[in-house]
Parts: C-alpha cells; sequence; structure tokens
C-alpha cells in the first residue's frame, strides 16, 4: 500500500497543497478528478520530490516503510512512476542509454549494451514503435503520441506497481487516444494500480475505478466510489 498522510506544500511562498490524506492499493484504480488549478499535478510532482515543491509537512509510506527522505531513483526502485501531463525533451541522451540507465538501476541488474538491445526490442514491437528511435535524443521532436508511447514503454519496461498517469490524453488525436486506452487496461493487473489524475472522464470509460478522490483548491473535498464519477460529469464539479 501507498500511504500519503497530511501532505503540504508550497511554491514560493504559497499553499499548493493543503493538509491531504489518501491511500492507494495493490487491485485497486484509483481517479483523482478536480478542475484546471485544483492541486492534481502538483500533489503527483510532490510526491516525487520534485524541486519546485517545498514540502512542509508529510508521511508517506510505501508497504509499511517511510520513504519521507528518498530521492526521486531511490523512490523509482519502490515502484512508483509518473507519466507526466507534460512530458520534457531531453537533447544529448539517447532514449535507448535512458531506458538501459532506468532499467539497470530499478531492477539492480547491469545489462550490457547488446544484451539490453536484445531485451528491449521486443518491447518496441509490443507497441509498434521503429528501433530507429533508440538512436534519438529523449523525446526530441516526438508527437505526442510518440511520447505516450515511450512512456507506456517505461511502464512495461520497469514494470511498476503504482502508476500516476498525469492528464495522460493531452494533445492526442481520437485514434492514439484509443490505443493509449487499449494498452493501459491491458498492463492493468493484480500487480499494480493506476491512478488516473484528470478533469475528463474519456480515459477511464475502460478502466475499474475502485475509488476516487475530488480535490479543489488544494485539498480533498470529496472521496467516494466510482458513483461520484457520474455525480462529477452531472454536476461538472459544482
Amino acid at each position: 500500500m501507498l500511504t500519503i498522510k497530511n501532505l503540504t506544500s508550497i511554491v514560493q511562498e504559497k499553499e499548493i497543497l493543503k493538509d491531504i490524506s489518501m491511500d492507494f492499493e495493490i487491485w485497486k484504480n484509483y481517479c483523482i478528478l478536480g478542475e484546471n488549478g485544483s492541486g492534481k499535478s502538483s500533489l503527483a510532482l510532490t510526491i516525487m520530490w520534485h524541486p519546485k515543491y517545498e514540502i512542509t509537512n508529510w508521511e508517506i509510506i510505501v508497504d509499511w516503510q517511510k520513504i519521507n527522505e528518498f530521492t526521486p531513483d531511490q523512490k523509482a526502485k519502490l515502484w512508483i512512476f509518473l507519466a507526466f501531463q507534460n512530458i520534457p525533451e531531453i537533447q544529448w541522451i539517447k532514449l535507448f542509454e535512458f531506458l538501459r540507465t532506468i532499467y539497470n538501476n530499478s531492477t539492480w541488474e547491469n545489462l550490457t549494451f547488446l544484451k539490453f538491445k536484445n531485451f528491449i526490442i521486443p518491447f518496441l514491437e509490443e507497441i509498434w514503435l521503429d528501433q530507429e528511435f533508440l538512436r534519438r535524443d529523449l523525446n526530441v521532436w516526438f508527437s505526442w503520441w510518440e511520447k505516450r508511447k515511450i512512456e507506456l514503454l517505461q511502464i512495461k519496461l520497469l514494470k511498476p506497481k503504482y502508476i500516476f498517469l498525469d492528464e495522460i490524453d493531452s494533445g492526442l488525436d481520437v485514434d492514439a487516444f484509443k490505443s493509449i486506452s487499449k494498452s493501459i487496461s491491458e498492463l492493468n493487473d493484480e500487480t499494480n494500480c493506476f491512478i488516473f489524475i484528470t478533469h475528463h472522464f474519456e480515459i477511464i470509460n475502460n478502466i475499474d475505478i475502485d475509488e476516487v478522490y475530488v480535490l479543489k483548491d488544494g485539498r480533498v473535498e470529496e472521496t467516494g466510489d466510482k458513483t461520484l464519477i457520474e455525480k462529477i460529469k452531472k454536476n461538472w464539479f459544482k
């Protein structure tokens, strides 16, 4: 279980998140809803220890281990993964070396160049991504759909337990949207839990949601089961 207790964070002396508590269990899926500016993305970035956010109070526990002071790479080894709303482009770092590094660091393995290449190719074929992408700088000049494919590739590769998906439908056309929804449904099993962060609903239509959190002004305003989604749809955060 991933447990967050009394999370409060600030940016430039302004309180962004206010005393947030949540629990996420394997075998279950979650949805964090809220209008733009409600604190959804800030929550995910704070959990992953983004340097922009100063945490003034919190406790975070993974499988009964308190990890408040863990760095992002240490948290990655605890199987926490964040798919960004806005995926960064990073020059001079090749996709191949990025993937090999995160895999070796997360699994305590040390696959050589050749061994990792043989290992990664079947994953590329599964998501219909040409091997030529491995030679390119990380996400540089990639389309939105290609960037999302790289995030799906990381999930397949690392097999994280707690997967935060922050507005992953951003920038996708209809066909790409359907494809990523199908891929997420196939990846979801009893070994993981997906946490969807969104103010849209289509992305969760094909996923069983067990619990919903609604954020407003940096606070948890309401919690409930999936019937809460229908209430929000009807009233649109009113």
